[in-house]
């Protein structure tokens, strides 16, 4: 199986035909009147829609896309979205092609008419058939869904379906099951019923014979109108609502269960016969139909008919209500609610959900202080009452009344039932609001409700106790997703609040509370100032860096950057810590989770030396050893020694022919035997390697026709049957003509001395066969050697030594090395130190850029030199450095021992380089003007 192509990052491209397609889309949304997305987000992506259009559309369309299983799974990939929970990116990927281009689909690509956006757009992405999609059939197939197991019911597009626990014991506590509580009976006036209480004979006669028969009431025949029969009591019929029917039969009444609501009864608006106007045709024929009618009738079982307000108004009204078991029940759905479609629970949309659940969780007041508080929605609040809280304005003196407060003494290990109770009402209130502000449009609406300040500052002022923490988070919590839409002065309770909390010794507290504090106003225009910190909380924070703790350290860094964007902050912090101490840690985080990572540059890119036809002369002992083979053994083994594989070279097939014709046809003939035909050699030759093969070649511009072997490239020196590379003589014989070399090949060092020795020296044998050590002037034509370029008299002796450090060096005794024809690329080792990166949302494609801690650090650096400059005590210690004769301010002081440093992470760490440049470049203007003074 071949591997799967690498999918790049999803990208918008901003090409000319992109622009044509989204002007085109958005004309056609401005005439059908819907609203388009031109940049919508799957994740952390926008995609480009002309893209996702022409994929989705050659993969079959939307009906197509959407009836396959895991297709859009599928198409997300394709598309470069990559994601770690693949079915919410499908799904999203899917709801915006449903949203912005489906309709656009139907109307270009079909040739159709697409739905009305009230059944298109205006509706969810649910299911597929849009070509054949009409009003009747739509609204049909939702209405045949109510009640029923349909996935939009049960919490795609509507209210989470409850969970009921299963039957306890009724004298077990009310917390036995950890389920959904089951809602209370709701209270319904009670209307009697004024019909005659006795059963009809057809229906008694009916019961009796199921009875006689052995059948139960459950596997009675259902009569032809298509409705159960109706079960009989000897009670009277009159009896209370069965709106709601509890699981338990011991509590469920047979008066309950065949009770029969009046306004169940069909409406009858003509005039009927009556005793008193048609008294013989209502005896004769109203009378016995009418009984019969109620004979068949069956009772109203629970769960059937008007099932009253949704789950959504059902639990607003419940919390409202104030009634204990109401709540309980609101407020356990609530929590299920908030945390499951937070996304379409708002609470703009339920006008009185906030007020509800902020008045129920400061209940919690009188469980530990002797007051009740209470929100007051006059123009005019009482402030002389302190358990009045103002919800128009807030309540500035919060932070005031509640130093005011005596706290009951109970105790914290041991609770009651009731106190277990409440509090547990009132951290399922706390959680819901919890769970609903983590939704941007909840917490900007809660950021405009000032009685979320009070109940926040409330909370985290109550007493320290195990029973409390879970609440005390769950305010923070509150705290971080609401202060990024809200401007705090440093007189505000809330922000008072929160550097109160800095001095905890809880992880969590602090942690969270340096999040809400960071991010003041950061979704706003106005600047968070962070007036007025403590300097015992400054020095704490300088602790916390050097902690190994990753989250802390980056919630510190955060608030130093919001800290120190302004100048007075700086001027404080100057007095409240030590700078060189700050500026050495951030310095040291600039290398957080670094790692040494070497990178080889290309110098010069690999070459390839280019092949040729010529073919390497056949060595006298090597035609000896090829003469004793047969055919076509010797083609094979001629190939091996004088070719070798190389995929894209080639050599003709008649310079091959001719090299091998050259090297055999006189000793062939002279032995008596007989040459191999052109045809056979070609078949031959081409089956000794795998990628070799015989092709025709045609010539770019004259169109002539090359016949060549492909796959095979001409060795530059000829190898032995047993691989040992032959040696060539680099002699020349003409010193006059030193590119002229000898060219003979040798396969060991003996054979080449002989050879030089002999036919180019000149030198003499003795008697006994040695060579005789003369005296005599010699010159060294070997290959470009200068050594002996003139003649210089020496002893035979004396220059067969230099002689045979040539001789060495081209027959090496390795075996031969492969590709010799490739010159390897010219390479550079750099070494790079890489930090956290992150790709840029908007554009992928872009580089890494830098992110984490060390990004956060280099920030604060730049924070305090660009603003350290403007202080008092600048002013200070260059008046201080002037007297002593000294130059430079703060910045000399503070960055000087850290400048090679801060110069290697420019030159090693290449996404931070950018804000390295910056800060010293800060640095540098500094360090000038110091030296002009």
């Amino acid at each position: 199986m071949a591997p799967a192509q690498e999918v790049e990052p999803h990208a918008i491209d901003r090409t000319p035909e992109y622009e044509d397609f989204m002007k085109r889309l958005q004309d056609y949304h401005n005439e059908r009147g819907t609203l388009l997305d031109p940049e919508p987000k799957v994740g952390l992506t926008h995609i480009d829609l002309y893209k996702v259009f022409n994929h989705i559309v050659a993969s079959g369309g939307y009906d197509k896309v959407s009836e396959e299983k895991l297709a859009w799974r599928r198409m997300a990939a394709e598309l470069g979205l990559f994601s770690n929970n693949e079915a919410s990116t499908a799904f999203a990927l899917k709801e915006k092609f449903y949203k912005n281009l489906a309709a656009f689909e139907i109307k270009t690509v079909h040739g159709k008419e697409p739905p009305p956006k009230e059944i298109l757009e205006d509706v969810t992405a649910k299911g597929a058939n849009l070509l054949s999609r009409t009003i009747d059939n739509f609204r049909g197939k939702r209405e045949s869904n109510i009640g029923g197991n349909d996935s939009a019911a049960s919490g795609d597009d509507g209210t989470p379906a409850r969970e009921r626990p299963p039957p306890t014991d009724v004298s077990s506590s009310g917390r036995a099951s950890r389920g959904l509580r089951e809602a209370p009976a709701q209270r319904v006036i009670f209307q009697p019923d004024t019909g005659s209480s006795r059963s009809t004979r057809q229906a008694s006669q009916h019961a009796a014979n199921a009875l006689a028969s052995g059948v139960t009431q459950s596997q009675v025949p259902i009569p032809h109108n298509g409705m159960p029969p109706m079960p009989q009591s000897t009670h009277n019929a009159r009896g209370p609502s069965i709106m709601h029917h509890p699981e338990r039969g011991e509590n469920t009444s047979t008066i309950v269960t065949a009770y029969q609501p009046r306004h169940m009864k069909p409406l009858q608006l003509r005039a009927v016969p009556t005793p008193s106007n048609a008294p013989t045709e209502f005896i004769h024929t109203r009378l016995p139909h009418r009984l019969a009618q109620l004979a068949n009738r069956p009772p109203m079982l629970p769960g059937t008919g008007f099932e009253g307000p949704n789950i959504y108004t059902r639990c607003l009204n419940a919390l409202r209500s104030r009634i204990p078991e109401e709540q309980a029940f609101a407020l356990n759905h609530l929590v299920k609610i908030s945390f499951e479609r937070g996304d379409k629970y708002k609470f703009d949309s339920f006008p009185g959900l906030a007020e509800g659940l902020v008045d129920k969780v400061l209940e919690v007041g009188h469980l530990f202080y002797h007051i009740t508080w209470r929100v007051s929605w006059e123009v005019e609040a009482d402030d002389s009452e302190i358990g009045c809280l103002n919800g128009n304005q807030g309540t500035p003196d919060i932070l005031d009344r509640i130093g005011g407060l005596i706290e009951r003494d109970i105790p914290d290990a041991l609770q009651t039932e009731s106190f277990f109770d409440q509090m547990t009402l009132i951290a399922e209130a706390m959680l819901t609001i919890r769970n609903m502000v983590t939704l941007p449009e909840n917490a900007y609406n809660m950021s405009e409700f000032p009685p979320i300040k009070d109940l926040v500052c409330i909370v985290l002022h109550l007493p320290s106790r195990d029973s409390l923490v879970e609440l005390k988070h769950l305010a923070l919590d509150i705290a971080e997703q609401i202060t990024p839409f809200m401007v705090l002065g440093s007189d505000d309770p809330l922000y008072l609040t929160l550097l109160g909390q800095m001095i905890s010794e809880d992880r969590g507290t602090i942690l969270t509370a340096l999040r809400a504090l960071g991010r003041i106003s950061v979704n706003l225009e106005a600047t968070n100032r962070l007036d007025n910190v403590p300097e015992e909380i400054i020095q704490r924070i300088l602790s916390w860096l050097l902690l190994n703790d990753d989250e802390l350290t980056d919630a510190c860094l955060d608030f130093l950057y919001q800290y120190t964007a302004v100048v007075p902050n700086v001027e404080h912090m100057i007095h409240a810590i030590q700078p060189e101490a700050l500026v050495d840690q951030l310095v040291r985080l600039l290398a957080h989770g670094a790692r040494k990572v070497q990178h080889d540059f290309i110098i010069t890119p690999e070459q390839r030396l280019p092949s040729r036809n010529e073919v390497a002369p056949m060595p006298a002992d090597l035609l000896t050893e090829m003469l004793k083979l047969e055919e076509p053994d010797r083609v094979h083994q001629w190939v091996k020694c004088f070719f070798e594989e190389d995929g894209e070279s080639f050599v003709t097939q008649l310079a091959a022919w001719q090299a091998y014709q050259n090297a055999f046809v006189g000793p062939l003939k002279a032995i008596g035997q007989t040459m191999i035909t052109p045809a056979d050699f070609i078949r031959n030759s081409t089956s000794v390697y795998p990628g070799s093969n015989a092709q025709v070649l045609r010539e770019q511009g004259d169109g002539q026709q090359k016949f060549i072997i492909h796959g095979i490239r001409a060795r530059a020196r000829p190898m032995s049957l047993t691989g040992k590379e032959y040696g060539r003589c680099l002699w020349a014989s003409d010193p006059a003509k030193k590119n002229a070399k000898c060219g003979r090949f040798c396969l060991t060092a003996e054979q080449m001395w002989n050879h030089v020795v002999d036919e180019h020296l000149g030198a003499q044998k003795n008697e006994e066969g040695q060579y005789q050590n003369v005296e005599q002037d010699f010159l060294c034509t070997w290959g470009d050697c200068s050594r002996y370029s003139e003649p210089t008299r020496m002893h035979l002796q004396d220059f067969a030594r230099h002689v045979m450090s040539h001789i060495s060096a081209v027959l090496s005794t390795e075996s031969p090395k492969k590709q010799a024809w490739l010159i390897p690329a010219k390479t550079m080792t750099v070494t790079f130190e890489e930090t956290m990166t992150m790709l840029d949302e908007r554009n992928p494609r872009l580089p890494p850029q830098a992110a984490g801690i060390p990004l956060s650090a280099v920030l604060v650096l730049r924070n305090i030199a660009r603003n350290i400059v403007k202080t008092e005590s600048e002013e200070e210690l260059l008046k201080q450095q002037k007297s002593n004769g000294k130059k430079g301010g703060w910045n000399e002081k503070l960055f000087r021992a850290y400048q090679p440093r801060l110069f290697e992470i420019l030159a090693e760490n290449r996404p931070m380089s950018q804000y390295i440049a910056s800060l010293l470049e800060l640095i540098a203007v500094e360090v000038d003007d110091s030296d002009s003074d």
